[in-house]
C-alpha cells in the first residue's frame, strides 16, 4: 500500500453466493475504525443469522494495513479466515472487516472446498463494495500579509487545495489540508511566492 494514500470502504456491503452442496455462504463487509468494533458486528450478525454455525472473519487496520487478524470460527484451521484475509489483501484494502457466515447444508466440503467457498463469498461481497481512496493529509495554519493574497491564492489553485476557517486581522490566516507527500513542496512554493513573508505551521 502507498504511504500517502490507502484504499478502504465507506459503506456496508452484503452478498450471498449460490449454495454449495446445500451450504449457504453470506458475506458481510463493514468499514472498520478500531478492533473493538469487531465484537459488536459479530454479535449483531449472530442475531441476524441464527442458523449460521460459523461466522468466519478477517480484518485489516492501519494506514499501511499493518494490523490484522483472522478467524476460522470452528472451521478447519486455515480453511476460512486466511482465504478471507487474502481477498481483502488482493483488493488492497485496509480499515475493513469482512465476515462470511455459513449455514451448513448437510454435506461436508473438505478443507479445499471450504477454502474455495469462503474465498468466493469474500470476493463476491468485495465486488459490491464502494471502494474509496483516502489521501493522507496534514492540517496546516498559513499566515501572510494582505498584499500576498493573489500569490497565495494562485498557489492554492495550482496545487488544487482549498483554504478554510479564514481569519482577517493584521494579516490573513487560514487552515489548509495538504497531502503529506506535498508538504515540503507547499512550504517551498509559499516562501518563493511571498518572498518569505508567508508562514506555515502545523495546526
Amino acid at each position: 500500500m502507498s504511504s500517502d494514500a490507502y484504499r478502504t470502504v465507506r459503506t456496508v456491503a452484503r452478498c450471498e453466493i449460490p449454495k454449495i452442496k446445500g451450504s449457504r455462504f453470506a458475506g458481510s463487509l463493514w468499514p472498520l475504525a478500531a478492533e473493538e468494533a469487531v465484537g459488536e458486528h459479530l454479535a449483531a450478525l449472530r442475531k441476524e443469522l441464527p442458523g449460521a454455525g460459523h461466522h468466519c472473519w478477517a480484518w485489516r487496520l492501519g494506514r499501511e494495513g499493518e494490523h490484522f487478524r483472522c478467524s476460522d470460527d470452528g472451521e478447519p484451521k486455515g480453511s476460512a479466515g486466511r482465504p478471507i484475509l487474502q481477498r481483502i489483501d488482493g483488493a488492497g484494502l485496509t480499515g475493513v472487516l469482512l465476515v462470511v457466515s455459513r449455514v451448513f447444508g448437510g454435506t461436508k466440503l473438505g478443507v479445499g472446498g471450504l477454502v474455495s467457498a469462503y474465498g468466493a463469498a469474500a470476493a463476491a461481497v468485495l465486488g459490491r463494495a464502494r471502494v474509496v481512496t483516502v489521501v493522507i493529509t496534514r492540517r496546516l495554519r498559513v499566515r501572510h500579509p494582505y498584499e500576498c493574497s493573489g500569490a497565495v491564492h494562485g498557489l492554492l489553485a495550482a496545487m488544487q487545495l482549498a483554504a478554510f476557517e479564514s481569519e482577517f486581522g493584521a494579516e490573513v490566516s487560514f487552515r489548509v489540508e495538504v497531502p503529506d507527500r506535498r508538504i515540503d513542496e507547499f512550504r517551498r512554493e509559499l516562501a518563493e511566492r511571498t518572498a518569505g513573508r508567508g508562514s506555515v505551521a502545523a495546526d
